[in-house]
Formats: structure tokens, C-alpha cells, sequence
């Protein structure tokens, strides 16, 4: 599987913790998967992988990149809204769910998140990733985008203007209660790119081992995790 790139390092390293507890083939489902970029890679490892996504041309990519990566038998690819998941997925039916990068942009994540627990068998875990409101509004500030990082730091969503493409962040506080509300309890939470959105692009090129491996040793513990880009939950069915 895919693991080294400094972005996703640690998303892999809880996944593979995951996978390795189970030991046994799973049924995942990847809800706005796109492309495949954890599909794949998953399916190559041995696992079904029904990828939802709202993109006839994000699923089609999908698609062919399975079939070239030889996994086209594991990887089954369903248009759909992760709000419609119970119309899409027969429920307790997934051990293991991905949900990243898709509650910030949903009408109603409060719906997704039940709908992914429904799908879920007792015991299953969801992996969350959620953009977070700490390194947007530091993002702006640094920047010099006073107003902006203001504006942000004082919306009850975690949104900025109009012209922002998300339409909510969260912390690891608001993140742990969107998914305790749908009965997953939260088990582990680490940031995602804490430091490497911020090096200089010739460091990730010329170090991409050593910065993926500083990612990991930053990405549980606070103070460095609750600025990281994102936040990655990783949440049990019980």
C-alpha cells in the first residue's frame, strides 16, 4: 500500500494498523473516494473497495485505474451522495469506511455521518479526515490576511467568505461530537500535514522519507496536531 508520501503518512500508518488488527480481508467503503488514491492502493492489498462518489468522471478515473493496477475485480465504483449511502450500501455490511475530506462541503454532515455508521457492522471503524480550523484561520494570519483569519476565527462553522470553497471546519472537539452523535466513538486523533504544507517545496522533493517520518512523530501530539492542515479521526462502531 501506499504510505510514504509526507501529505498522507499518517492516514496510511493508522490504516495499516487497522488492516493488520483485522487480519482478514475487508470490505471497505471509500465515500467521495474520487479517483481511487486510497481505493486502489487498498484493493491491491487484498480488500473490496465500493467507492461512492457524486462524479461520473472522478469514477470512470477510477475504473481505469484499477483495471491497470490489475484490481478491477475488488474495486466497484457507485455515483452517489454520501447522504444517500442507506439507498446505496446494504447496512452492517462495511468493516472499514473512509470518509475524507467530504464533511466540510456536504449540505448536512450531522446525515452523513449517521449514514456512514449505518453501513458499518458492530465493531467496524471510519476513517475521518476534516480540514481544521486552527491552520486556516494561522494560514491567513501568517499570510497577512488579518480580516480573513478574523472573519474565520469568529464563525461558528469555521467559514470564511463567500469566495471560501468550504463551507465548515472543525477542531478535534467539534469533529469527536459530530461523531459520537451517530454512536462511533473516537479512538485516535492525529493531524494531517502539520508541518508539510509549510517547509519549502525543495525540502518534500529532495527529503519526501524524512519529512513523511517528522510528519509522524508530530502528528500525535498536541500542540503540533491541533494546527495540522487536517485532522485525521479514526472512530469505532461499537
Amino acid at each position: 500500500m501506499e504510505s510514504s508520501a509526507p501529505r498522507t503518512a499518517v492516514v496510511w500508518q493508522v490504516l495499516r494498523r487497522e488492516l493488520t488488527r483485522a487480519d482478514r480481508p475487508l470490505n471497505v467503503l471509500d465515500v467521495g473516494g474520487g479517483t481511487g488514491g486510497f481505493a486502489v492502493p487498498l484493493a491491491q492489498a487484498g480488500h473490496t473497495v465500493t467507492v461512492v462518489d457524486a462524479s461520473p468522471d472522478a469514477l470512470a478515473a477510477l475504473i481505469r485505474r484499477a483495471a491497470e493496477a490489475g484490481v478491477g475485480e475488488r474495486v466497484r465504483a457507485v455515483q452517489g451522495d454520501g447522504d444517500g449511502l442507506a439507498d446505496l450500501v446494504e447496512p452492517e455490511t462495511v468493516d472499514l469506511v473512509l470518509c475524507h475530506s467530504l464533511l466540510e462541503v456536504v449540505d448536512d454532515p450531522h446525515k452523513v455521518v449517521a449514514a456512514l455508521a449505518g453501513t458499518l457492522r458492530p465493531g467496524g471503524a471510519a476513517s475521518v479526515v476534516v480540514a481544521n480550523r486552527a491552520a486556516a484561520v494561522l494560514a491567513r494570519a501568517i499570510n497577512g490576511h488579518l480580516a480573513a483569519a478574523s472573519l474565520l476565527l469568529a464563525s461558528p462553522d469555521g467559514r470564511g467568505d463567500a469566495r471560501d470553497r468550504l463551507r465548515r471546519r472543525y477542531s478535534a472537539e467539534t469533529a469527536t461530537a459530530l461523531l459520537d452523535e451517530s454512536g462511533l466513538t473516537v479512538e485516535q486523533i492525529h493531524g494531517v500535514r502539520v508541518v508539510a504544507d509549510l517547509v519549502p517545496g525543495t525540502v518534500a522533493e529532495s527529503e519526501p522519507e524524512a519529512l513523511a517520518a517528522f510528519e509522524l512523530v508530530l502528528a500525535g501530539t498536541p500542540p503540533y496536531r491541533d494546527i495540522a492542515t487536517q485532522l485525521h479521526l479514526l472512530a469505532r462502531r461499537s
